[in-house]
């Protein structure tokens, strides 16, 4: 059994096992009884690096056993093996040659926090949106067949993910056209079933093994000659097997079940693993895991220590007295959580609906004083647009607190089932722009463009916390789709309006008379903006909305400036900055247009600030750019 830490080792440990373990040859190379001490080793060391450098942490302390087991029986780089949700997937990266590097993860030019193809030959697949493992991984198993390779595919999905419909589309196709591969769904009590113990454990060696596989096919062969007879007996090994374990869904799609067995007994799954990995055709092996397994606080409290911060060294130096920086004022996400709640109170229609977001989005007031109106649908985006559709049909008011790299999974319906029917929701769009040390697969980069094509859509990008409120009620007072998008993080704490009051619907603010020039802000660069107008002397407008725009101020202001510049934190590409371009050539208004925003290319992973600054977005960055254009003109 594992060893229980309960505290995060600040001293990088001693590891003999693991030093000769920095790579699956390495691993292979070690004795079968030295893999419980290598878990030990594993756990700890990665404890001591998430420590120093903070980020996912309970679901890979889950998977120490099963990561081990994966590469000591299948050959990987050449096996192929897909991590669904990354935050499994620390310990992987510490087996496959990246253990020195821990120390850079999540950080700028460092290791990234997920699978990433381009980072590492082990990492088959890139991952950052949940529930794509097992389609992966069967294009991977017909590629093998295609190319007459006997490699081996292997997805391995849980931490929720299994509640997505695109795991069952691949599950029921790998069936349809009979792929070897195996699936290993990591329960950790966040998915499917509790009924692991002695005797399932004792089932799984023996269905997993050749001599029930060749005893099933010899019984196939003879029954099928007698009239319904294999029929029979199949429906009674399948009855059977349902009695004691919970694999007939999985078995009637068409898959060999294995299990539940106990995902931290190693020598079990060893054995278990060895037997399926030479059966044919798709096979499914249902292991139960605990999250944080093998530190104790992780243990108590899964969703709390689903990631951590860095932590600050022991009798560190005093630091040098800082310059104060001006006080912040509460996260966005807190703000649409109060005003969640504020309008429920007025509005009896209103529902809040979350694709396993809850926490994320500051839900947890919500469901706990409005429990009967709070729907959380699990990973399943899709589902949680069209639910809210199909509410606002029959005169209820859903509110769909949803991210905005989430969002785009749900497109289609986005489009034909609210739309298109022109329906009353209101999709409270978080974590807007870049996010930060989880790169570009979980960065907003992409919603104003994909958003603003969409016939009849309301679309708001507010400055500041007290906009925010007051675009939420907009939205929700607007009769058919609106999108309110936000960032992550806090806001410039600015003074909130209690009262719930509407915006008057495509009316941007000048926040500063300037001359010459005028900043055009769509959202919260809008404080970085009024420092680069103080010091150019320049126009800055809040402009609000993006859908509709503000057809008469854009007027004036190109009527007033010699160069108008376009900031958002979004993609230059189809974005705000677009809509004013196209305004103005319809309007046939010649003008010097300078748009910022995210460049065409993804920006990877770092700390929020040197993201923007990369991208232009600071202050210094607009300053230069416009001065830049200045002089070209």
């Amino acid at each position: 059994m594992p060893t229980t830490f309960h505290q995060i080792p600040r001293e990088r440990p001693v590891t003999p096992l693991l030093d000769r373990a920095s790579t699956p040859d390495g691993l292979r190379r070690l004795a079968e009884a030295e893999l419980e001490g290598l878990a030990d080793e594993l756990r700890q060391y990665l404890l001591y690096t998430v420590g120093q450098t903070g980020g996912h942490f309970g679901a890979g302390l889950g998977v120490i056993e099963l990561t081990i087991a994966l590469h000591y029986v299948f050959d990987t780089p050449d096996d192929r093996l897909v991590w669904d949700v990354g935050h499994q997937a620390y310990p992987h990266k510490i087996l496959t040659g990246r253990r020195e590097q821990m120390g850079s993860l999540r950080q700028k030019d460092g290791i990234a926090a997920f699978p990433r193809r381009s980072e590492s030959e082990y990492d088959t697949f890139g991952v950052g949106h949940s529930s794509t493992s097992i389609s992966a991984a069967l294009g991977m198993a017909i590629a093998a067949r295609i190319q007459g390779s006997k490699r081996k595919a292997v997805a391995v999905i849980g931490d929720g993910a299994m509640t997505a419909g695109m795991a069952f589309e691949a599950l029921n196709h790998a069936s349809d056209v009979g792929a070897n591969m195996l699936v290993v769904l990591n329960d950790n009590d966040m998915s499917i079933s509790n009924n692991v113990g002695g005797l399932s454990n004792y089932l799984a060696k023996i269905l997993s093994s050749r001599t029930y596989a060749s005893m099933r096919e010899g019984s196939k062969k003879i029954l099928s000659r007698l009239p319904g007879a294999w029929e029979i007996a199949r429906k009674t090994e399948e009855h059977a097997k349902g009695m004691l374990v919970p694999g007939t869904l999985f078995e009637e799609l068409g898959w060999n079940y294995i299990g539940p067995i106990d995902g931290h007994d190693l020598p079990t799954l060893l054995a278990t693993l060895r037997n399926m990995r030479d059966l044919d055709g798709p096979q499914f092996l249902h292991i139960s895991t605990k999250k944080g397994k093998g530190f104790g606080p992780a243990e108590l409290d899964p969703i709390g220590y689903h990631a951590i911060t860095k932590l600050e060294p022991i009798n560190a130096p005093a630091a040098a007295p800082a310059t104060p920086k001006p006080v912040s004022g509460p996260k966005y996400c807190s703000v649409f959580g109060q005003w969640l709640c504020d309008m429920a109170e007025q509005d009896p229609r209103l529902v809040g609906i979350t694709p396993a977001m809850k926490e994320g989005s500051d839900l947890v007031a919500f469901s706990q004083r409005f429990p009967e109106r709070y729907f959380d649908v699990a990973i399943a985006e899709q589902h949680a647009v069209t639910l809210a559709a199909g509410m606002a049909c029959d005169g209820v008011k859903p509110v769909v607190a949803i991210y905005s790299t989430f969002l785009q999974r749900a497109y289609d319906q986005l489009i034909h089932d609210v739309a298109v029917q022109n329906l009353d929701v209101l999709f409270a769009i978080d974590r807007a722009g870049l996010v930060g040390e989880d790169g570009p697969t979980h960065a907003g980069s992409f919603d104003l463009s994909y958003l603003r094509c969409i016939p009849g859509m309301l679309i708001m990008t507010p400055s500041d916390e007290n906009e925010l409120r007051q675009m939420l009620t907009t939205g929700y007072l607007f009769p058919g789709p609106a999108a309110v998008r936000y960032p992550r993080g806090s806001g410039p704490n600015a003074t909130i309006e209690p009262a719930l009051t509407a915006l008057e619907i495509g009316k941007g603010v000048i926040r500063r008379q300037g001359q010459n020039v005028a900043l055009l802000v769509f959202g919260v660069q809008l404080a970085e903006a009024l420092k680069v107008g103080e010091i150019l002397n320049a126009t800055v407008v809040d402009m609000r909305f993006v859908k509709p725009l503000d057809h008469a101020l854009l007027r004036q202001l190109a009527a007033e400036h010699e160069l108008l510049v376009t900031i958002e934190e979004n993609s230059i590409m189809g974005g705000a900055g677009s809509a004013v371009s196209e305004f103005l050539a319809a309007d046939n208004l010649l003008k010097a247009v300078l748009h910022l925003g995210l460049p065409d290319a993804y920006v990877e992973h770092a700390k929020p600030a040197q993201m923007l600054a990369e991208c232009g977005l600071d202050a210094a960055g607009i300053e230069a750019a416009v001065r830049a254009r200045l002089i070209q003109l």
